[in-house]
């Protein structure tokens, strides 16, 4: 399986030659457009619907399990990066710690999962995003493929988990059906505070 995917990732990481027009946009992929997603989360938040607001309290709790699960995992299962053992087309800065697996990956598809539960039309747009984004850390020569394929199933995986537990155990909806109306009583009377200093 690793000279496999020795294997593979020298056939894309090489494309960073063979199609070296398309390393800015692999570049940007690779280290802004995680952004992307955190901009996403804060519109769909402030984006007025009850349903946006669950659905954003689901991705960021599936998140942080999600991470959390990748520290563990590359604690156990260290692996160095493509560039600390091997000749690369090393495109981006990165420090030398665990390559497996990827966070950048899971972070977009742990997200990108969630939000294709509650919104399918939005979701393809977003999974397709966690999708450049996980071939562009294998062009750019800072993670194998094995490490975004493992990010990709953390995330996704973990997305569906929290989702089926969060329906099935009523007790923990009420819960963040409890933070998100608290939440907007206090939204509710700043906004009314902001107006009526407007209006002075």
């Amino acid at each position: 399986m690793s000279h496999l995917d020795y294997d593979i990732f020298q056939i894309i990481n090489h494309l960073a030659v063979t199609e070296r027009f398309l390393n800015p946009l692999m570049i940007l992929l690779a280290e802004k457009a995680e952004y992307l997603f955190f901009a996403g989360i804060i519109f769909y938040w402030f984006f007025h619907k009850s349903q946006h607001r669950k659905m954003v309290v689901e991705a960021i709790l599936a998140a942080c399990v999600a991470l959390s699960i990748n520290g563990e995992v590359g604690h156990f299962f260290y692996r160095n990066r493509p560039f600390v053992a091997h000749h690369v087309n090393w495109l981006i800065p990165h420090v030398k710690n665990a390559s497996f697996p990827s966070d950048h990956a899971t972070a977009a598809f742990v997200i990108a999962t969630a939000i294709w539960i509650w919104k399918k039309r939005d979701g393809w747009m977003w999974l397709v995003l966690a999708a450049g984004i996980a071939l562009s850390r294998v062009w750019t020569g800072v993670h194998y493929p094995l490490d975004v394929i493992a990010g990709m199933l953390i995330g996704a995986g973990v997305a569906f988990a929290i989702h089926f537990l969060l329906y099935r155990f009523k007790e923990i909806n009420k819960v963040i059906i409890w933070f998100i109306e608290y939440y907007e009583k206090i939204e509710s009377n700043l906004l009314k505070k902001t107006h009526l200093v407007r209006k002075r």
